[in-house]
């Protein structure tokens, strides 16, 4: 199979599809849901699932303020949740659970490789779509022209090397770790063994018949990230795939340290308050594209962090997106 080459996301007129993966573990039956087929503490662990800052919120006013090439919002979640606050109605919004494009033998599915392996079948999808994780906002205009070079899309890395499975530590090192290990098994297998970075936490350009490609082409190894409920070693994560898979095919360019640097803002929230205020300081003094806010704080976060930084959010977002109530 042979990479697909995206069409130049930069014309004039030309709109992109943005797609957001979400879910509130506070809401009714979650809970009680993820207790039924939880088997370790990864599983539980609610850095992942907590929506205590209503960071989609100022996601979607970012979008609403830097991103006027956007189309349609597809809001990924599973069934029946959606934000008290989001306008579900709206024509540019575009509901989708999970039932709708997943297979009822898979489900429920608390696995975000999982998920995200099934976004490119989205009804009406756009053939170049924009993902964001929940936890990003878009700081700056100019995302679509940043995100290619010469008319290809770039792969955005960092400048830090994974490991492969021997150099892991089978228990201190978790689902995430192994995940990539194993993306990089298959990854050095097709296109042969070499270091390979980390993608950037940030967003990235899909192309809609690349990612199906993809998923044909390595079938069997998207099957058994799809049939596990949780992350898991044995899972291909598309976000860390795709990006290597499209360079080695020829169809994205790899980035230059200083379009990395330029793309991620990242801020990780913990409980000790003036760390995270100099994170989020030194995060906006550095300008960049995007920022990510990480949820750090444990299972208890500090409250008095959460008032940090929900004022933040609001002296940097502070205009309702067409999508808010």
């Amino acid at each position: 199979m042979t990479g697909t080459t995206p069409q130049s996301p930069s014309n004039p007129g030309e709109k992109t599809d943005v797609v957001i993966m979400w879910v509130d573990d506070q809401f009714d039956g979650y809970q009680a849901q993820l207790a039924q087929y939880a088997r370790t503490t990864h599983d539980t662990n609610p850095n992942r699932t907590r929506d205590n800052l209503e960071l989609l919120r100022y996601c979607l006013r970012s979008l609403d303020a830097h991103l006027p090439e956007m189309r349609h919002l597809y809001l990924f979640t599973q069934r029946p949740q959606v934000p008290p606050w989001l306008n579900a109605e709206h024509p540019d919004l575009r509901l989708v659970h999970h039932d709708a494009v997943m297979d009822p033998a898979i489900q429920p599915t608390f696995n975000s490789f999982s998920i995200m392996s099934h976004v490119h079948l989205l009804p009406g999808l756009s053939d170049q779509y924009l993902f964001f994780e929940d936890d990003m906002m878009l700081a700056r205009p100019g995302l679509m022209q940043a995100m290619q070079r010469d008319g290809m899309p770039i792969s955005f890395f960092k400048q830090k090397t994974t490991k492969n499975a021997d150099a892991l530590d089978p228990v201190k090192d978790g689902p995430w770790n192994h995940a990539l290990a194993n993306a990089n098994r298959v990854l050095n297998d097709t296109w042969g063994d070499k270091p390979r970075a980390y993608a950037i936490h940030g967003p990235r350009l899909f192309d809609k018949s690349a990612v199906a490609g993809l998923v044909e082409q390595f079938s069997e190894d998207f099957a058994k990230t799809r049939a596990t409920r949780f992350r898991d070693g044995s899972n291909l994560p598309l976000e860390y795939f795709y990006p290597h898979a499209m360079v080695e095919q020829g169809a994205a360019v790899p980035c230059t340290p200083e379009e990395s640097a330029a793309m991620e803002g990242y801020a990780s929230l913990e409980n000790v308050l003036p760390w995270t205020w100099f994170q989020l300081w030194n995060m906006k003094r550095r300008a960049p594209f995007c920022y990510t806010l990480n949820d750090s704080f444990g299972p208890r976060p500090n409250k008095r962090v959460e008032r940090l930084v929900r004022r933040w959010l609001e002296r940097e977002f502070p205009a309702p997106s067409r999508f808010e109530r």
